[in-house]
Formats: C-alpha cells, sequence, structure tokens
C-alpha cells in the first residue's frame, strides 16, 4: 500500500494566530484515500503537536491562540516594511524526524494557501528533497491556482491548480473514494475542526479571489457534512469554523438542513464563522436557528459603510444592512459583544471607502470591528490597480501587512488600528456591567 504524507506548511509572515486555521484541502484528499493508501499528516501549524507540550501555547474557550513563532530573515523584497518577519509552525527538525523516522514515503501532498506564504513551500521542499529524495512532491491549493506560474517554479513533481483533481489521481494511480469524511485521525489532539457546506460564492466583489478559483456555487452532500462534524466531534472536537464564502445563501437547501441536523442530533458545539456572514441575508428565522445550535459568535462582511465604494465594488452590503442584521440578531438572544463587523483597510480605493467613518459607524451599532488588511490580488479587478505601487509578479507583495503599510502609510495605518481597539473596548466595558 502507498504512503502518502499530507503537508500543511510554516508561515513566515510578520503577523499569524491560529483563527480556526486548519488545512481543509488536503484534509479532505487525506480522507478520500484512507482507505486506499497509508496517509499520514504533519500540520507545522498544529498548536497542540505533542512536541510543543512544553511550550504551554495558550487557547481560548474558543479553540484559537498564537502560534510558536522564532525570527526570520526578511527577504529583499519587503525590505520597506519595518516590522520583524518571523517564522510561525513547528520546527525543521520535528519534521525532518517524521521523514526519518515513518518514511519513506511515496508521496508528499503539500497545501498552498495565501500566495504570500510561498517561502514555507520552499523550505518543505527543499526538506524533502534532502531528506526523502525518492518522495514525489504534489503542491495544490490557493496560491497554486492563483500564481500557477511562480508555483511551478517551486520544483513540485506535480502542481495542481484548480479544483479539477483528475490529474492527482492518475499521477497517484490510486481511486479516491470521495464519499469519506475528512483526515481528522490525523491529529494526535484536535479542539476544533473546519466545514464547508458549499462551495463558491453569488457574489462577484472586485477585491475577492473566490471567483477566480470556483466558477459558480454548489451545495455539498448533508450526509457528507454531517459525516464530517461527527468525525470531527469523535476526534475531540468542541468548536467548528464554517469556511464556507457564502454559508447563508440558499439557506434552504445548505444551513437550515445542517442546522436542524445538529438540533436533532444534540451535537454539543461551539460554531464560529471567520468567512463572514452577509448581514443581507440575515433573517429571524435564520438567527434564531443559529441561536440554537451553538452558533457562538457572528463575524459580518461590512467592509465600509460608503455607499459609493460599495457601489464600485459588488453592492454585497450596506449600513442599512448592517445595523437591520444586528437588531435581528440581538432580538434571536445574540450577545451584541460576540457581533463583529469585518472592514478592510489599505483598499486602492480608500479616499471614497472612508475606513475611519466606517470604523466608527459599526461601533455605533454596539458591535466589535475587525480590521481587515487588504491583499492585492493579481487577476482581481482591484489587485490589479495595486501594480502602481508594487510588483504583482512578486507573490510577497500580496503581503497584507506590507502592502497596507506601503500604501497607507504606518502612521495612518496604526491610527486606524487604535481607533478600532478603543471602540472595541467601550463595547466590551459596555458588556462587562
Amino acid at each position: 500500500m502507498k504512503k502518502i504524507l499530507l503537508v500543511n506548511p510554516p508561515i513566515y509572515d510578520f503577523t499569524a494566530y491560529d483563527f480556526w486555521l486548519k488545512p481543509f484541502g488536503i484534509l479532505k484528499i487525506g480522507g478520500y484515500l484512507r482507505r486506499s493508501a497509508q496517509v499520514r499528516l504533519f500540520d507545522f501549524m498544529d498548536r497542540k503537536h505533542p512536541a510543543l507540550a512544553n511550550y504551554l501555547l495558550k487557547e481560548d474557550s474558543w479553540g484559537r491562540g498564537k502560534f510558536l513563532a522564532s525570527p526570520a530573515e526578511k527577504p529583499e523584497a519587503l525590505s520597506a516594511m519595518p516590522s520583524k518577519y518571523r517564522r510561525f509552525g513547528l520546527s525543521a527538525d520535528i519534521f525532518e524526524s517524521e521523514l526519518e523516522n515513518n518514511g519513506p514515503y511515496d508521496f508528499a501532498l503539500i497545501q498552498t494557501e495565501m500566495t504570500y506564504w510561498y517561502p514555507g513551500i520552499q523550505e518543505v521542499i527543499e526538506c524533502l528533497r534532502r531528506i526523502s529524495p525518492s518522495t514525489r512532491i504534489v503542491m495544490g491549493g490557493v496560491y497554486a491556482t492563483i500564481c500557477p506560474d511562480h508555483a511551478r517554479q517551486m520544483g513540485a513533481d506535480l502542481c495542481v491548480s484548480g479544483l479539477d483533481l483528475a490529474s492527482l489521481w492518475s499521477f497517484l494511480d490510486l481511486e479516491p473514494d470521495l464519499d469519506e469524511p475528512p483526515f481528522w485521525e490525523g491529529y494526535p489532539i484536535l479542539s476544533c475542526g473546519v466545514i464547508k457546506l458549499t462551495e463558491g460564492c453569488p457574489f462577484r466583489c472586485t477585491y475577492c479571489s473566490v471567483p477566480q478559483i470556483y466558477k459558480g456555487f454548489e451545495v455539498n452532500d448533508l450526509r457528507y457534512s454531517m459525516n464530517s462534524v461527527e468525525l470531527a466531534v469523535k476526534q475531540g472536537a468542541q468548536n467548528l469554523a464554517f469556511y464556507d464564502d457564502s454559508l447563508l445563501f440558499r439557506w434552504e437547501d445548505a444551513l437550515g438542513p445542517f442546522l436542524d441536523e445538529i438540533i436533532a442530533g444534540n451535537l454539543q458545539i461551539r460554531f464560529h464563522t471567520p468567512n463572514a456572514l452577509n448581514a443581507r441575508m440575515i433573517s429571524q428565522e435564520n438567527a434564531r436557528l443559529m441561536e440554537r445550535a451553538g452558533f457562538t459568535n457572528y463575524y459580518l462582511g461590512f467592509e465600509s459603510s460608503a455607499v459609493e465604494w460599495q457601489g464600485k465594488t459588488g453592492d454585497k452590503v450596506y449600513s442599512e444592512d448592517l445595523a437591520r442584521a444586528v437588531e435581528i440578531l440581538k432580538s434571536a438572544g445574540a450577545d451584541p459583544g460576540k457581533i463583529t463587523a469585518y472592514i478592510i483597510i489599505g483598499h486602492p480605493d480608500s479616499s471614497i471607502q472612508d475606513p475611519e467613518g466606517s470604523i466608527r459607524f459599526a461601533g455605533s451599532l454596539g458591535i466589535k470591528v475587525m480590521l481587515s488588511e487588504f491583499s492585492p490580488i493579481p487577476g482581481t479587478p482591484d489587485g490589479d490597480k495595486c501594480s502602481e505601487w508594487i510588483d504583482l509578479s512578486e507573490p510577497l507583495h500580496h503581503n497584507k501587512t506590507y502592502f497596507t503599510n506601503i500604501f497607507l502609510g504606518r502612521e495612518e495605518t496604526q491610527e486606524l488600528k487604535t481607533l478600532c481597539r478603543e471602540q472595541n473596548r467601550k463595547i466590551e466595558n459596555r458588556g462587562s456591567r
């Protein structure tokens, strides 16, 4: 039986935090192959890995926490950014021990995420070539799809761009079982799992990469989704994060039936929405059901209170939509202190976006604000505008911290972050009274 190693690489960046981060793509592939191959997982970002037992990495009640971090040499392409550059995740020697003690592997499948995290992929491939030269290397995911030409220079034997995995199954010479749930048993300790009930998004926001990856919108099989959740819970997960890009769309086909099953099965799980809910789609019906099923927080995609900016970028959510959604959630029993609006900063049309006014408006609703630094994505209308300030052919320049500070300037960026912290502190103080 062939031996396959699933790898989630370390992260090289200025900041990184475990905001329910799991390599869902390779976990699904590992599940498809569990019956036809010997599958193992090495997740550099696993904060509960046995090798980290003495580091006492703290985790909050929602399953989030800091990654192990160490200083890293800053690439020349990011030299204009004064902040310290770091490597996040398990050390390279732990990975080398995995290869030496449990290898050789026939194949290593590497998950890719942010385009500007490719230094971690380089590290993994170089280590595999040195320690296990017979292992054939495959990479796929977001970076491999958005920057395929750059990704092919990393030295993998196969680079899978897009969602069609036919080339992967042919390369492995294995038949996948697409009914099998994700490979959650790959984690020795699991406190948080992730789920996707749908694929794609009906909107075409000008700053988003989803239309480049998904050509439409589909609802996944409900039984598959329930099996995925049940296996994650069996492995110890108490928190579940939705990775859907439009979780509330086609409610009657996707989230509605799913939550009915959760409630009927009395599954005690804390649900989280890091990819944001569309405030316009929140109704009395779905708000009540989300509360009953165990939604612990509500992250809402807002981005800006400026009508002109919203009109130019996709017509997704306006101020009145956000205000209405907050009132509905509160009336359904949601704690306003656990409702958060995402607001983009560093967008190339910041002059009409009014990020300061947007922060103040969201705060006036009694909810928290989380700033999303803009990451230029080549091939999107807004990302392509950024070629005026950066070299889009260098994925390191897509770094959200780098671009926002280059575009807005360090002083304005810090002022917006300070305003956000002050607004959130007021909400927290109000909730503690």
